[in-house]
């Protein structure tokens, strides 16, 4: 997995998201401020700033402008090398993401023995979707990856709740300092925690069951205490003074529930604007693809047939075999809740969003899913061990094929990797990601030809040696030569850019993310 991960952040540009983090997390560094990306906490931030720390490039406190125009001019006009510090500031997540496969080893060697923490690990270790995302100097994969520690904590807690319960909290205040979509799960931990204290000091006598509800509350409370404290710590490592003035017009006002749920949060109040940030977004106009159909708005089950599109077979088949045996076979069932609930609470606050970007919403489901798949380990059956095994090499095999190339990865019954973009967009197939690789592609196969570019991602590409025009401002007889576009723009092709399209003759592909038509 260290490997495959390497190897991606090592060829890969810069993806949409990413400049904005890295940007920010060196203005966190050099300026002490929150003035940038507030939509999110700092905490992941302040993790890809310690690979911006150990890359220590020019940084311009002269410049002055938002957050994506802090990151590329970091990247491309400061005279630093662009490769070299993207790959610094991917590499705390890379170590974080092998991290959590320890988690997910030692969970499922706790649920299931030896045998069940190394299946565990291997579901997670080759899932193409943490891979790829374990991989981008991004929040996703830390922020879910917290709060299954936290989970894993909890369930330890079950034993010893005055060792486990303070270090879960710590895990669930990091997930929530780093994205605000975690909160979701917060309520769900809370209530485990009180379980974990219940079932720790738990006794028939009847006359102590008031006491020992109380101390179920107060291992609740005591969780979301350090979980309040680790937002607060997040915020002041940026800033002790905490000073934070959003532009005028910057906020938007959220009214109603959730505009009362956002005052009355306990955390800094750059974090309850953060959040009213966030449901501004969510109220923004968005456009989505899945199977071919380009709509606009958000369909309820779009993350559902994304995970089903991009998850390997045998991933899919052990995570059911996984769940149904924790539902129904009893000495499973006390973890159920664990490891069922959250993982249902967030895929449901996810579902309910209005942006259907990507599987990277719900990235916490592999993770969530390669433990649960141990419990196909207690179902008594003499050939489960042998399907289990060939279920486990059949991910394994899926996921090399798709080798480098993780973030278009689709699994065999939708076409596999190459067939991605007929089916889904943005940063589940195209994010950017190929920018370099369509540079050597065209220096070697179209040098000196005509080249016409409509690129989506965050990349400069003259930095890499492509010089191209854009072709939607020009007559269309006037567009001859190599056009190249970005998959997610071919999805959402409207207009004379699905003119330029539909009247020039595909002839190659770059990274399974950018087509080349030939006019």
């Amino acid at each position: 997995m260290a490997v495959a991960m390497v190897t991606t952040a090592v060829e890969q540009t810069p993806t949409i998201d990413e400049p904005v983090y890295v940007g920010t997390a060196a203005v966190h560094l050099h300026e002490r401020s929150l003035r940038l990306n507030p939509e999110h906490p700092p905490l992941g931030k302040l993790i890809i700033a310690a690979g911006v720390a150990a890359a220590d490039p020019h940084f311009d406190r002269a410049y002055v402008g938002d957050q994506s125009h802090v990151g590329r001019h970091l990247l491309y006009e400061s005279g630093n090398d662009p490769w070299r510090l993207m790959l610094w500031a991917r590499a705390p997540v890379i170590a974080l993401t092998l991290l959590f496969g320890l988690v997910v080893f030692a969970f499922g060697r706790e649920l299931a023995g030896a045998v069940g923490g190394l299946g565990a690990l291997t579901l997670f270790a080759f899932s193409p979707d943490v891979i790829a995302h374990g991989s981008l100097a991004t929040l996703d994969v830390p922020a879910a990856g917290f709060v299954l520690t936290s989970v894993w904590l909890l369930w330890r807690a079950r034993w010893r709740p005055r060792l486990y319960l303070p270090l879960a909290g710590a895990a669930l205040g990091a997930a929530v300092a780093t994205k605000m979509n975690t909160l979701a799960a917060v309520p769900v931990l809370l209530l485990l925690a009180g379980l974990s204290v219940w079932r720790a000091r738990r006794t028939a006598d009847p006359g102590a069951r008031l006491k020992l509800l109380a101390r179920a509350v107060a291992g609740a409370a005591l969780v979301a205490l350090v979980t309040v404290a680790v937002v607060w710590a997040s915020y002041l490592a940026v800033d002790p003074r905490l000073r934070w003035t959003p532009s005028p017009g910057e906020v938007p006002a959220v009214h109603g529930l959730r505009g009362q749920l956002t005052g009355l949060l306990p955390f800094p109040e750059a974090y309850r604007d953060g959040m009213r940030l966030q449901f501004g977004l969510e109220n923004a106009h968005w456009e989505g693809f899945l199977f071919g159909r380009h709509y606009e708005g958000s369909l309820w089950y779009y993350l559902p047939a994304a995970l089903l599109v991009k998850t390997p077979l045998g991933m899919l088949a052990l995570w059911a075999a996984g769940t149904v045996a924790f539902l129904k076979v009893r000495q499973l069932r006390p973890t159920a809740p664990y490891l069922l609930l959250p993982a249902a609470v967030l895929l449901a606050a996810a579902m309910a969003g209005q942006r259907d970007f990507g599987v990277r919403y719900a990235i916490f489901v592999p993770m969530f899913g390669a433990v649960a798949a141990v419990g196909v380990l207690a179902l008594r059956r003499r050939w489960v061990p042998v399907a289990a095994a060939g279920l486990l090499a059949f991910v394994a095999v899926s996921s090399l094929r798709t080798f480098p190339f993780y973030l278009p990865y689709s699994n065999e019954a939708f076409g596999s990797t190459t067939k991605t973009h007929e089916r889904l967009h943005d940063s589940n197939v195209d994010w950017g990601q190929d920018l370099g690789r369509l540079a050597d592609r065209l220096r070697d196969r179209y040098a000196g030809q005509r080249v016409w570019l409509v690129y989506k991602g965050s990349g400069v590409p003259s930095h890499y040696g492509i010089h191209a025009s854009d072709p939607r401002g020009r007559p269309e007889r006037k567009v001859r030569g190599v056009l190249v576009v970005s998959d997610s723009s071919v999805a959402k092709a409207r207009g004379r850019l699905a003119r330029l399209i539909h009247s020039s003759h595909e002839v190659d592909e770059v990274g399974h993310s950018i087509t080349i038509f030939r006019r």
